[in-house]
Formats: C-alpha cells, structure tokens, sequence
C-alpha cells in the first residue's frame, strides 16, 4: 500500500464569514501538492450556534466549494460544517474525493458545555473512508474524550480503520487535553492520529492555540507551531504502521 501526504490546515478562521475563510483557504494551499487536506471544524463559519448559516445539505455551496477544491488539487478534503437536514441541524463532517464523492459523518458528542446540544442532533453511527487504499474513521472535536466510539479492532483479519481524523475548534485553555487524548487514541488503536485544530479568537472571546499534529502508532508526534497560522504536509508510512501492529498484536485482544 503507498504512503499518503496528508496536509493540516491550521488556519485562524474568520468568524461566520464563509467568504473570507474560502480566500485564505486558498491562500494557504496555493502551491500544495498533496494526497489529503484536512481542515478546522466548521471550516467556513467558525463553532458557531448561528443557525441561519446552516442551509440543506442537498446542493450545499459550502460542500460545492470543498468538491471544486478536491478536483483542483487532486486530493482528498476532510473537514465539517453545519447543515440543515429536514427539521434537524447537524455538525456534519464531510470527506470529499476528487471524483466528487462524498462521505459523511454527524458529530455523535455534541458539545453540552457550549450548548451545542442544543441547537445540533447527534449523529448515531461511525463512518470508515476507503481512500487510495488507507481507512479512515471520520471524527469531530468533542468526540475525542469519548474512547469507546473510536475502538479500533480485528475485522475479518485486518484493523477496521487504519487513521482516525479529528476536526476541532478546541479552545486554548484545555490544549493539554487536546493534545493528551490524540497521543492515547493513537497508542490504543494502534493507528495513525491526525488533529486538526484552529488558531486566532472567535467572535465570543475564545482563544484557540492550534497545537495541529499527526501522531503515528507509537505515540510519536510531529506538530505544528503553536499560536501561528500555518500549514503542514507530512507523510504516512503504511508499512510502518504495518510493522508496528506486527511487532505488538495488541487489537486482536480488544
């Protein structure tokens, strides 16, 4: 199986401007090229509970811009946004394939501390990406403390997952947090941890510091700066990660 370049977007979003975070967006993949961009949660309007910004997911510009994106630089886009879906609103993440696939996931631990449950449903069931061969289990923020809907284990002879992807808005304040739970989800599902996270304040005050890093299955890290909008690709060693469950069959005890 081919290592993959994954890019994570570290971006100092503008808040509820969809326009604005679009232009920097692409400002900061101008001159990338890479297999997978993962960007912040609610990539164009910031963790926002402004529900007029939520629009039918059916012919959605939002998701419309990611698949023009995908197509552009002949890669993979995960991120998420909010969406209307019949009477209900979501945190929808959504893993769009430069063929215009898309995938989608609903965030299953909304966040009680902001209200989030409040305004969005939870979402009720993982989803697992195949892309260029790699498994991807789709993730967003809050889901991170929660361990239990992340279980990696032996299925029909192989790990159902190979990465887990984590968008966030994640404030500065719980960075500790932030960057001990991707470091343990790493270590005990045995795979690759990508996090991607935001910086800059948002529109109530929220500091957030970034702390963006991809974790291998040892619990090795390799970050990005903290508090400074930028972007990093990195490379994803299959048979490293093939070697490590080898060396330490640890999944087929879960």
């Amino acid at each position: 199986m081919q290592d993959l370049k994954v890019t994570l977007v570290q971006a100092n979003q503008v808040w509820e401007n969809p326009q604005a975070n679009y232009e920097n967006y692409l400002l900061l993949l101008e001159d990338i090229v890479t297999d997978l961009v993962v960007l912040p949660e609610m990539f164009h309007t910031c963790f926002s509970m402004n529900l007029a910004l939520a629009v039918p997911f059916e012919n959605n510009p939002a998701v419309e811009w990611l698949k023009t994106l995908s197509e552009s630089k002949n890669a993979a886009v995960y991120t998420s946004l909010m969406v209307k879906d019949g009477d209900q609103h979501f945190n929808r993440g959504v893993f769009v394939t430069p063929d215009g696939e898309v995938e989608t996931y609903d965030k299953r631990k909304t966040f009680g501390l902001a209200n989030e449950d409040a305004y969005f449903a939870s979402g009720k069931k993982s989803t697992i990406v195949t892309y260029k061969n790699w498994k991807f289990n789709l993730q967003i923020c809050y889901d991170l403390r929660f361990p239990e809907i992340a279980r990696n284990k032996i299925s029909n002879q192989s790990p159902a997952y190979d990465v887990l992807l984590f968008v966030a808005n994640w404030p500065q304040k719980r960075s500790l947090h932030w960057k001990s739970l991707l470091r343990a989800r790493a270590i005990e599902n045995q795979c690759y941890v990508v996090g991607v996270n935001r910086v800059g304040t948002d529109g109530n005050g929220f500091e957030y510091s970034g702390d963006s890093r991809l974790v291998d299955a040892l619990g090795q890290e390799d970050l990005l700066y903290e508090r400074q909008e930028m972007i990093k690709t990195i490379v994803m060693k299959k048979g490293e990660l093939d070697s490590i469950r080898e060396k330490l069959p640890f999944l087929k005890d879960a």
